[in-house]
């Protein structure tokens, strides 16, 4: 018997969305962003992100939109051990063939802005959870891409450093227009969300918010 992840799934989110996907545990929801993200394709449907049809993009074209245009947070945090943190935070936009200069200037920015300078030296085994979730996140956004991907973001995390990863995001959100999707179980994430859209046996049963479309989802 055939068992489909995602079915008959019609979703639209506009730019500088702050919204979160949930629902039970194999309802869909990485399956989701793992479609948006472009790291899985559909069997059917359309994907569109601000205006690019991912789901007909060659791989190879595919890998370097990903790079340009979507950030990933992921719940394991992912930061590379041997770099420390404003190496971790470089590495995208060296992948990209910004200048050391800048993304140097970047990195000791974006740390400042959120109050982590201190920390720029350090390696991820010398941080607090709530710290390495931080510096995912800002290593996520330092090429402000025009979507960010958030799979349980605070799944690893207390109460309170959930709350300050979450103030951290909003604030992004709301000073730099960006727009952030989060897969979530979390109470906290969800009452902060400005739209949820719930899933159940891979189809959308409930979603708060009607927006005009800049990212769509036909799967």
């Amino acid at each position: 018997m055939d068992v489909h992840a995602l079915n008959n799934v019609t979703l639209a989110l506009e730019r500088g969305s702050f919204a979160a996907i949930t629902g039970p545990s194999g309802s869909g929801k990485t399956t989701l962003l793992n479609l948006l993200g472009g790291l899985d394709r559909p069997d059917a449907g359309r994907i569109q992100i601000a205006g690019v049809e991912v789901t007909t993009t060659p791989a190879d074209k595919l890998a370097d939109f990903r790079l340009r245009h979507v950030g990933f947070v992921f719940q394991a945090f992912n930061l590379l051990p041997v770099l420390n943190v404003v190496e971790n935070l470089e590495f995208t936009p060296a992948l990209q063939g910004v200048s050391k200069v800048e993304r140097r200037r970047r990195a000791q920015d974006l740390l400042k802005a959120v109050g982590l300078e201190e920390i720029g030296s350090k390696r991820p085994n010398e941080l607090s959870g709530g710290q390495q979730q931080r510096v995912s996140v800002l290593r996520a956004i330092i090429t402000e891409p025009e979507l960010v991907l958030a799979d349980e973001p605070t799944a690893n995390l207390d109460s309170a450093n959930a709350s300050l990863l979450l103030d951290m995001m909003e604030r992004l959100n709301r000073e730099k227009g960006l727009t952030f999707i989060f897969s979530t179980h979390d109470p906290q994430v969800m009452e902060r969300a400005l739209r949820v859209v719930r899933l159940r046996d891979g189809a959308v049963i409930a979603d708060d918010t009607q927006t005009h479309p800049a990212i769509s989802v036909r799967a």
